[in-house]
């Protein structure tokens, strides 16, 4: 089960799982600031490395209701996979907004 939706699902789970787990802990801490400035890294991230292999192909991704373009397809599936992990880790370390 190979499809690029699945490959997008996976390499945003593991990003943010490497982000949350192992960079945010050694180089932000609780800082929201911080957080912020590499989790828009991190995103861009994605969406270079994404957009590298989609841009300009006009494949249509498949998100239940719609069909969209890469960009979308990621930023919404990046952001689903990211909420969770972003509230885990802010009550964790005690982030305060």
């Amino acid at each position: 089960m190979e499809t690029p939706e699945f490959i997008i699902i996976i390499l945003s789970l593991v990003v943010l799982l490497v982000a949350y787990l192992s960079v945010y802990p050694k180089l932000a801490g609780n800082n929201v600031n911080k957080i912020a400035l590499y989790d828009f890294f991190i995103s861009a991230f994605i969406l270079v490395l994404v957009g590298t292999k989609y841009w300009g192909t006009g494949y249509e991704f498949n998100i239940i209701v719609t069909q969209v373009n890469w960009f979308w397809f990621t930023f919404i599936i990046y952001g689903i996979v990211e909420i969770p992990l972003m509230i885990w880790y802010y009550i964790k370390h005690d982030v305060s907004l």
